[in-house]
């Protein structure tokens, strides 16, 4: 199904699993994703959480999506759920400066991500050095993921080839800022081990 959200923050139909689900809002009607997002709350949830279960794809309810690994979730634009992921949230929220509310968040990672008006990515040019690991760029139309002083490419597949990190020069960023920061500040995002 059309359920899976890759790194630029695309929601497609291919087959790798996701080690989170979370969600944009009601995106679908039918089985059909009709609309790139819903508002300014975008969330990474747990894939369980106790012992509850709802249909996907029902009418008027918020759209599952799923994310690969935690990295690509942030890449697209979304944090940790504070309800299912209490400790994530807690801990990404006090890496912020001033412990903002997630009212606050959610607007600063919404104007990070998309360029205002549009549902056109908004890329960031950093620089290589200083980009801690979980930060996805974009070189080409290829997103890659900067992991152990390296770069992982990621596909449809999963993540793939790994070339040595360039010391020089920038980068557009996918990954918002505010998430780079917060990185920075030793959020212990999770990757896939197929990265490292």
């Amino acid at each position: 199904m059309r359920n899976r959200v890759t790194p630029t923050g695309d929601v497609v139909d291919i087959p790798l699993r996701g080690a989170w689900t979370g969600n944009r809002g009601v995106l679908h009607d039918g089985h059909d994703i009709v609309r790139f997002h819903a508002g300014d709350l975008w969330i990474a949830c747990a894939l369980a959480f106790r012992g509850r279960w709802r249909e996907q794809w029902l009418p008027n309810h918020y759209t599952h999506l799923y994310f690969h690994d935690e990295a690509v979730s942030f890449a697209a634009g979304h944090r940790p759920c504070g309800e299912c992921r209490r400790p994530a949230y807690t801990a990404y929220r006090d890496a912020w400066p001033g412990r903002p509310s997630a009212t606050a968040m959610n607007r600063r990672l919404h104007a990070e991500r998309l360029v205002r008006g549009t549902h056109t990515r908004r890329l960031h040019e950093l620089p290589w050095t200083g980009l801690p690991d979980g930060v996805f760029v974009l070189r080409g139309r290829h997103p890659e993921l900067v992991v152990d002083g390296h770069l992982a490419e990621w596909t449809t597949a999963g993540y793939g080839t790994r070339q040595p990190l360039p010391r020089a020069g920038t980068v557009p960023v996918l990954t918002p800022p505010a998430t780079i920061a917060v990185l920075r500040a030793g959020y212990p995002v999770q990757i896939d081990e197929s990265a490292r």
